[in-house]
């Protein structure tokens, strides 16, 4: 896949979506008409020299994308009419991954001012925006670039991925660490003799409750030794 990005006016922003390419595994850049041809320097592009240095240059929307079978726009909506079909990045995203395989696909985005012209949007097949909190508003050029890579590339069965299950102490270690926060309790006068069981009980629940590791035992029993021993003196 290739990322298109047309008339951008800021070399550093070229240099922002390089790095972002880099970053996510992405390794064709073309770049139509820039308005700043130093762009293969920019100082953005950490780690993403190489990549830079390699971009294609065109003159033209239609040369840049004229092997892709899927030409997809970008573009923040605002108030312009359009008319072309607008898919949400989520979405949009996985209808490209799922043409990518067989035929070559571009994803374009405009300059930092204006966007996609109409006459660019003629090339598009469809659009694809980044939903914002309001139609007004638009993101930094570079900032696009990344987050559509990064939609692009992520594993999508990561958002359903369970969090690895952490250990649990054992019953015994939680009972020590219940017993030494129990005796601290009544040395330092929390404990009232009429209510002591039922303030037992809450402790005993509440140090289970909170499900700590193993390796956080000897630290917690510690700890507790040392306010005992500092209760005694």
């Amino acid at each position: 896949m290739r990322v298109v990005l047309v008339s951008t006016r800021n070399p550093l922003n070229i240099g922002a979506a390089a790095r972002a390419m880099a970053n996510f595994g992405f390794a064709h850049l073309c770049v139509v008409n820039p308005y700043d041809l130093a762009f293969r320097e920019a100082r953005s592009a950490v780690g993403a020299a190489p990549l830079l240095q390699t971009a294609e240059e065109y003159a033209t929307l239609a040369d840049a994308v004229a092997g892709c079978r899927l030409v997809v726009g970008t573009t923040s909506v605002g108030h312009r009419e359009l008319q072309h079909p607008i898919r949400r990045l989520e979405y949009g995203a996985r209808l490209i991954l799922r043409a990518t395989p067989a035929a070559p696909a571009a994803l374009v985005f405009g300059s930092e001012k204006f966007g996609l012209s109409n006459e660019d949007l003629s090339h598009c097949h469809w659009l694809m925006r980044i939903p914002t909190t309001g139609q007004d508003l638009s993101m930094n050029l570079g900032q696009a670039v990344a987050l559509c890579l990064y939609e692009l590339s992520r594993e999508p069965n990561t958002a359903a991925a369970k969090p690895e299950k952490v250990r649990s102490a054992t019953a015994g270690e939680t009972e020590q660490i219940t017993l030494r926060l129990l005796e601290a309790l009544a040395k330092s006068g929390y404990v009232n003799p009429v209510t002591a069981l039922s303030t037992d009980e809450k402790v005993r629940r509440l140090v289970r409750r909170l499900e700590i590791s193993p390796r956080d035992v000897p630290v917690i029993l510690g700890m507790l030794r040392q306010i005992l021993w500092k209760l005694d003196q």
